[in-house]
């Protein structure tokens, strides 16, 4: 029979990583690559080395934590998710997929069981985006969705570059992503909380994850003309921060037209010269599109830009340019693994039911290059992104639980 994870043993984790970058609400703010990030990532490197794990780290910063198996022929069956959060982000978005599989091995450990492919567990760097563009950078390198150069170069707010962040957290590891691209997994199994409210108003535990949105982010700047704000009458003036208002009112009529799964956000914006006594010359700002099918996708993109030519013909002295920065199609994981969840939520006596989610995921990359499933567990009022984000402790032992069973039935 299969042993339970020990809830309480994951729930501590849970709870010590979470004092790293705490915050006086109760959330967690640790922005990747940070010296916040640094000691989540020592904290966790610890536990794996005392759990008997060998670690490596590859070009990127992703690092990897192996229990190695029976059979040397057998490629791994992967965990993970990430650590690093959002400037107001809590204590289980990512850091649960990753102690969750943290766990699993810790319980084989505990309980002898020597499978016979081996086992990893993984953090991937830059998952949130909320310091470096692009987001899920670690899997999306990893997997090959973008170069390893390209990653490096990105910078932050402050003009800090990717590399120049791993070199100061001693994360910028010698091992090529590209060099085990595609081959070195059989399996990956990602463990999050839901983020969003289906599974409570239901009523139950697990939520077996067939796919996930598909997404488009753009930067928009919107240019205008400064000028002076008493002078200048209403009728005269080219305020970009009022055409930016007037484009996101249509972001959003956008994605309410392409209902039920449409989604638009603008979450990020920046007026300069941001004077309270001048009108705005320029305004940037983010819009995050997604929906279940790429024509949709598609579809949204096309009318953010008809929006942006219609406006743009409104005033001479107006221009917009748009720039997609992120894109993936919506996703769709392995009918294996997914029924392997199923099955092992089952076999616990768990309820379930299917949920398609609505984030990214680093899972979503690494479906391109391997057999790839998620499971999902409760939040309270489907709240994530958020320092009140929460989870019961029952619910998280129950997915790291279903993880465990899921990825035995892979790896014996």
């Amino acid at each position: 029979m299969t042993p339970h994870i020990d809830s309480n043993r994951l729930w501590q984790s849970l709870m010590d990583l979470a004092k790293i970058g705490a915050t006086d609400k109760g959330g967690v703010c640790r922005l990747a690559l940070t010296e916040l990030d640094r000691q989540g990532r020592e904290l966790f490197v610890g536990w794996c080395r005392e759990a008997g794990l060998s670690v490596r780290v590859d070009a990127i910063g992703n690092i990897f934590a192996r229990r190695e198996g029976t059979d040397p022929t057998r490629r791994a069956i992967a965990m993970g998710s990430h650590i690093d959060t959002q400037p107001t982000g809590g204590k289980f978005d990512g850091n649960f997929g990753v102690l969750a599989g943290l766990e699993v091995l810790r319980t084989l450990n505990d309980h002898c069981i020597q499978t016979a492919a081996p086992l990893e567990v993984v953090v991937w760097t830059n998952e949130e985006g909320s310091r470096f563009v692009p987001v899920m950078m670690g899997s999306g390198v990893f997997t090959g969705a973008f170069g390893l150069e390209h990653a490096l170069v990105q910078k932050d707010i402050d003009g800090v570059s990717v590399a120049d962040a791993l070199t100061r957290i001693g994360y910028a590891g010698t091992q090529m992503p590209g060099e085990v691209q595609g081959g070195m997994f059989a399996a990956y199994f990602e463990a999050h909380i839901e983020q969003g409210p289906v599974l409570e108003a239901h009523g139950l535990p697990i939520g077996v994850v067939p796919g996930a949105l598909g997404q488009r982010w753009y930067n928009v700047t919107v240019t205008g003309m400064e000028a002076h704000a008493g002078p200048t009458p209403m009728q005269q003036r080219h305020d970009a921060l009022l055409a930016s208002a007037h484009l996101i009112q249509r972001i959003n009529r956008i994605a309410l037209e392409h209902a039920p799964h449409g989604r638009a956000t603008v979450g990020f914006m920046q007026v300069s010269p941001n004077s309270r006594n001048t009108i705005p010359g320029s305004v940037t700002f983010s819009v995050d599109f997604r929906a279940l099918d790429d024509d949709a996708l598609s579809a949204m993109d096309a009318e953010l830009r008809d929006a942006c030519t219609t406006l743009e013909a409104s005033d001479e002295r107006l221009t917009i340019q748009v720039e997609q920065v992120v894109y993936f199609p919506p996703c769709h994981f392995d009918p294996a693994c997914i029924a392997s969840v199923r099955e092992a939520a089952e076999a616990l006596g768990l309820d379930n039911m299917e949920v398609v989610s609505g984030a990214g995921h680093d899972a979503v990359y690494l479906a391109d290059v391997t057999p790839t499933a998620m499971i999902f567990v409760p939040c309270r009022d489907g709240i994530s992104h958020n320092e009140i984000e929460h989870a019961e402790q029952a619910h998280i032992a129950a997915g790291a639980d279903v993880l465990l069973n899921a990825v035995l039935r892979h790896a014996r």
